[in-house]
């Protein structure tokens, strides 16, 4: 792999991580028009590429939310400090109490991925990675996302998010093993039929990310390090270009797509999708790709 190549598939990463439009769909897309095995025995290496390069776009987060993430930590970790005599106010320890809830109910929402994500580390690498199953799930999932925003309510923010509310996201987020679900858009949607408006689905989708994405990346991490020189697959100097470029690109669509998110649906979001499905279904089976 090449800097422009890595370059390119940085660019990729950033712009579609936080969108409903599935990152691993469109690097896999990428990948196999730039020559790359994306779903055969090199398959292993492009997987730990990918997980890496989302390094970047979860640094690109972590900044975003920054704020809330050092007081819903502050807060969580108190949790574990005696309270000593005259300490806050009743307001101040009843926000400190709901931001360490918070803490605990992401914590929660990020098992499932935990479990399901080493469970299936052999078919995440090989089953799951055909091109043609990708393209299904971006149909199939492309009409759920639009389902979903369609019928689910905006009643719940989260102040209202619960336990059990909680573990369905993180299922949902486990549907984003199989390349072409989409993570954001698989617990965004789960948000939606919940009865969660846009903002908090979006907000709660990325806070479950962090710690998910990071541990994925650091799995691989310590694979790669068995071979430093080379990595196996493509080379340290090309993962570094594009997990930089991944963060720039996506700390720049995250801030806008916060913005924009209660003002639009995702219905074109879906439409995309189903278009791109379609599109990469007639090009496998013509042989093109």
């Amino acid at each position: 792999m090449n800097f422009f190549q890595a370059l390119v598939l940085g660019v990729v990463q950033g712009l579609t991580e936080f969108l409903p439009v599935s990152s691993s769909a469109h690097l896999s897309i990428f990948g196999k028009l730039m020559g790359f095995d994306v779903s055969g025995d090199g398959a292993p290496g492009y997987t730990a590429f990918t997980a890496i390069i989302q390094i970047g776009t979860e640094v690109a987060v972590i900044l975003y939310f920054f704020k809330d993430i050092v007081r819903i930590l502050g807060a969580w970790f108190s949790t574990f400090v005696t309270a000593v005599k005259g300490g806050p106010k009743a307001q101040t320890r009843k926000k400190i109490g709901e931001d360490a809830a918070l803490g605990w109910l992401i914590i929660l929402g990020t098992l499932p991925i935990v479990v399901f994500g080493v469970i299936l580390k052999k078919p995440i690498e090989t089953i799951f990675r055909p091109l043609w199953l990708t393209a299904a799930m971006l149909i199939v999932f492309g009409v759920i996302i639009y389902l979903a925003d369609r019928v689910g309510k905006m009643d719940y923010t989260l102040d209202d998010l619960k336990s059990k509310s909680s573990v369905l996201f993180g299922l949902a987020q486990c549907l984003a093993l199989v390349p072409g679900v989409s993570r954001s858009g698989a617990t965004i949607s789960a948000g939606r039929l919940l009865g969660f408006n846009r903002e908090t689905a979006a907000k709660y989708s990325f806070y479950l990310a962090i710690p998910s994405v990071l541990g994925a990346a650091i799995f691989e991490l310590k694979d790669a390090f068995g071979d430093a020189a080379s990595f196996g697959f493509p080379g340290w100097p090309a993962t570094i270009v594009a997990t930089v470029v991944s963060f720039i690109v996506g700390y720049i669509v995250i801030a806008a797509f916060m913005k924009a998110i209660s003002k639009i649906s995702f219905k074109g979001f879906a439409i995309y999708r189903v278009i791109l499905g379609i599109v990469m279904l007639v090009l496998i089976f013509t042989g093109a790709i």
